[in-house]
């Protein structure tokens, strides 16, 4: 994104909580619904166990167990990218990459200082996170913190309009 020269940052919010709290299938209804507004929208997982993307015996692969540092695969309508690298990848450097795109979520990350919704469910049997200097929104079955926008998990609409309204989406 540019205004004349100068370079704008895309906006970034974190939808973070504890697992099996409802954040992935609420993510994906809110990129559905920015996607249905005509918006680029980019998402970080983020994985504290370590992922696998590519299988075994496939070419990539293959050349992965060669000791390759970077595997790149590429079709007409998609890439991916696998790196290895020594240490987790800082969140900003991971959204450098996403700087095309008009609004950046990520799922997880919640020792980031980035705005923040938390996603919540009182049947999770956990405690919520807490009332936190960067969080934006809140969305749950219940009401957690005053003065806080609060949202039901059926509200991805109107977060959405949040959204576009609090970080000035064109």
């Amino acid at each position: 994104m540019r205004a004349g020269d100068k370079m704008i940052p895309v906006p970034v919010v974190s939808f973070v909580g504890y697992a099996n709290n409802g954040k992935t299938t609420f993510v994906i209804k809110v990129i559905s619904e920015m996607k249905r507004r005509g918006y680029k929208v980019g998402i970080i997982k983020h994985d504290v166990h370590g992922f696998e993307i590519d299988y075994p015996e496939k070419d990539t692969w293959r050349h992965a167990q060669a000791g390759a540092d970077i595997v790149c695969i590429s079709a007409a309508n998609k890439v991916a990218y696998i790196r290895r690298v020594s240490e987790e990848r800082a969140l900003d450097l991971l959204i450098q990459d996403m700087s095309d795109m008009d609004i950046v979520f990520t799922e997880g990350f919640k020792k980031e200082n980035k705005p923040q919704i938390e996603v919540y469910r009182q049947q999770s049997g956990k405690e919520a996170l807490g009332k936190r200097e960067n969080l934006l929104a809140v969305v749950s079955d219940l009401q957690l913190y005053d003065e806080i926008p609060f949202f039901g998990f059926e509200d991805e609409v109107r977060l959405c309009d949040f959204l576009v309204q609090h970080f000035r989406i064109k």
